[in-house]
């Protein structure tokens, strides 16, 4: 059974947001003591990673889609991934304009893909 192509795209891209996420903002909340260096160094070993899933998405996904619906679709995964994160790992408190972001990129979800 072949897994669908937008079921193996947007699987990775959430797996590859998970890592990024982490190896962006991780640092602040785990690293704050020790020097920028060394947090970039853990940060660019967690990346590779998330550029480990993020290539194969990409060529997986442009079987199918554009180039700017690959982009679109990977801003609206970046969100859904950051909002838990900040809220649940970073103590972030809720905000409606996350709701206001989310749903801008829902518009541009339905622009992009509408075609």
């Amino acid at each position: 059974m072949q897994i669908p192509v937008i079921v193996q795209t947007v699987g990775l891209l959430v797996l590859s947001n998970v890592f990024m996420t982490i190896a962006w903002y991780g640092h602040l909340k785990n690293m704050s003591h020790r020097a920028w260096w060394y947090a970039a160094l853990v940060s660019w070993g967690i990346a590779l990673f998330e550029y480990m899933l993020q290539v194969p998405a990409n060529r997986i996904g442009h079987t199918q889609y554009s180039l700017a619906q690959l982009k679109i679709m990977q801003e609206a995964i970046t969100l859904s991934v950051f909002v838990p994160f900040a809220m649940l790992y970073m103590g972030q408190p809720f905000k409606l304009d996350y709701v206001w972001a989310a749903l801008c990129l829902v518009g541009a979800v339905y622009f992009i893909f509408r075609s």
